[in-house]
C-alpha cells in the first residue's frame, strides 16, 4: 500500500530541518512529519538513509532525498508562491554559491564555536571571529537591500537564515552588540515571521506505530 504523504525525519532545531520544513510550509508540501531525537534514532529513519542524518524526506514514489537544499528545491520546483526561486537581484545559481559557502565554510567555524567540547584543542573565540567573516558580508548585502538578493525574501534568506539564529543564540549579548544593524533586523524578522513561528512548533517524538503527524497546510 503506498503512502498517503511525503514522509520527512526532522528535528525541530536543526538548522537543516528548519530550512527544508520552511521550503514545505510555503510550497503547502503536506507531509507525514516524524520528529526524531538525534540520539536515539530509529531503526527506520536509518533504514532509507544510513547516514542518520536530517531532514530526510521519501516521496510517495519512495525517492528518498537526504540533502536539505534537495529538499527545499523539490518543494520549490512544484510550488512556489512567494517566487522563492525568482530572486529580484542575482540568480539561482548565485543564491546555491553562497549558500554553499555557509553550508561549508561557515558551519565548519560554527559548529567550533557552539560546541568546542566536541573539537580537541579549538579555541571558540578564534571560529567566532571566522563566522564573524562571513556575517559581516551578508551585511554588507542588507546595507543595499531588505534581502540577500533583493527586497523579496528568496531562497537564500530561508536557506542561511536558520544557521545564523544559532550563532546568535550562541552569545546574544555579543552578536547584539556588532555593528550589524542589517543583519540583526533580517534576523530578527526572520525569527518574527508567521512561517518561521509555524514552522517550530514542538511535536512528539516519533516511534513506530505511532498516529501519523500532518505537517503542512491542508
Amino acid at each position: 500500500m503506498s503512502q498517503i504523504y511525503p514522509i520527512l525525519y526532522s528535528f525541530r532545531r536543526c538548522p537543516y530541518a528548519m530550512r527544508a520544513r520552511l521550503a514545505l510550509m510555503v510550497s503547502n508540501r503536506v507531509c507525514e512529519l516524524r520528529e526524531v531525537v538525534l540520539r536515539d534514532k530509529p531503526q527506520a529513519m536509518l533504514d532509507v538513509s544510513p547516514k542518520g542524518t536530517v531532514p530526510i524526506l521519501i516521496d510517495v514514489g519512495g525517492r528518498v532525498l537526504d540533502q536539505s537544499i534537495d529538499i527545499m528545491l523539490w518543494a520549490l520546483e512544484q510550488h512556489d508562491p512567494e517566487k522563492w526561486l525568482m530572486p529580484k537581484e542575482g540568480s539561482v545559481a548565485e543564491m546555491l554559491e553562497l549558500i554553499s559557502q555557509f553550508d561549508y565554510g561557515f558551519k565548519y567555524h560554527l559548529d567550533r564555536y557552539k560546541y568546542p567540547e566536541r573539537y580537541a584543542g579549538v579555541d571558540a573565540r578564534a571560529h567566532r571571529d571566522e563566522c564573524a567573516l562571513y556575517l559581516g558580508k551578508l551585511n554588507a548585502k542588507l546595507i543595499k537591500n531588505k534581502y540577500l538578493f533583493g527586497n523579496n525574501v528568496a531562497l537564500a534568506d530561508m536557506a542561511i537564515a536558520p544557521f545564523v539564529r544559532q550563532f546568535a543564540h550562541t552569545d546574544k549579548i555579543w552578536f547584539e552588540e556588532q555593528p550589524w544593524i542589517p543583519l540583526q533586523a533580517w534576523l530578527t524578522a526572520f525569527t518574527d515571521s508567521e512561517i518561521y513561528a509555524s514552522v517550530m512548533q514542538k511535536y512528539p517524538k516519533w516511534e513506530s506505530g505511532n498516529a501519523a503527524v500532518v505537517f503542512g497546510r491542508l
